[in-house]
């Protein structure tokens, strides 16, 4: 009833997860401004971008993209804090279909197979109680029209956090930690690995690089932020 959520919204007003202004009625997540000066990177449209940057000599990909750019203590940081860490996973999904939507205009993107989310180590993920990358992963590939697989990418030890690591040490963190079970289930296919927040771009490359060991894959790379510089 309407007036029940209005009572209750008053005790405890639904906010912004971006300015954390209290929300009106048809509002869901995010604000209206908030919605309408996301900081998008537009990266789906370029084939060539800072993204692609990253991964120039380092691994083959067909194209690249992040959602959008975020500062420390900025507001993207805190609507992917309050998605991974308060799991606010109607954010995450909500997100993802955004960026789902702008992947399936790209030309870019087209001709995709389907969606792998980077997977956390089971006990990572049993202590979080989800994937973040497979929660908007799941949306994205819903807003292309092609099948998520989340049991194909499999993280078999668990790492240290990348925090304060240099990127070479980055890199040996993550070697060989990923592996591909059915290979065949993606032999062949073009596919777009997802993950939050792309910063040295050390776990995708192992990611990426265990998968291209399988016959005739291809990979392009989809991120939900990118920092500004």
């Amino acid at each position: 009833m309407r007036w029940m959520d209005d009572f209750v919204g008053l005790f405890f007003p639904r906010v912004c997860n971006s300015c954390g202004a209290v929300l009106l009625r048809n509002e869901e997540q995010i604000c209206t401004q908030c919605l309408m000066s996301l900081p998008k990177t537009n990266f789906h449209l370029h084939l060539e971008n800072p993204v692609t940057e990253i991964f120039a000599g380092r691994i083959p990909i067909m194209a690249a993209s992040a959602y959008l750019y975020f500062a420390k203590a900025g507001r993207v940081q805190r609507m992917i804090h309050q998605f991974k860490y308060k799991r606010n996973l109607e954010l995450g999904r909500m997100m993802g279909r955004m960026f789902g939507n702008d992947l399936h205009k790209s030309q870019l993107f087209s001709g995709l197979d389907c969606v792998i989310p980077v997977p956390l180590h089971w006990s990572k993920q049993k202590a979080r109680g989800f994937n973040q990358s497979e929660i908007f992963g799941k949306e994205i590939a819903a807003a292309m029209n092609i099948p998520l697989l989340n049991d194909v990418l499999v993280r078999e030890k668990a790492t240290e956090t990348q925090t304060r690591k240099s990127r070479f040490e980055r890199w040996q963190n993550v070697s060989y930690v990923f592996r591909v079970v059915e290979p065949e289930k993606i032999a062949g296919k073009n596919i777009l690995l997802v993950d939050d927040v792309i910063t040295t771009g050390a776990t995708i490359e192992a990611a990426a690089s265990t998968i291209l060991e399988v016959p005739a894959t291809s990979i392009s790379l989809a991120f939900l932020a990118i920092a500004s510089h």
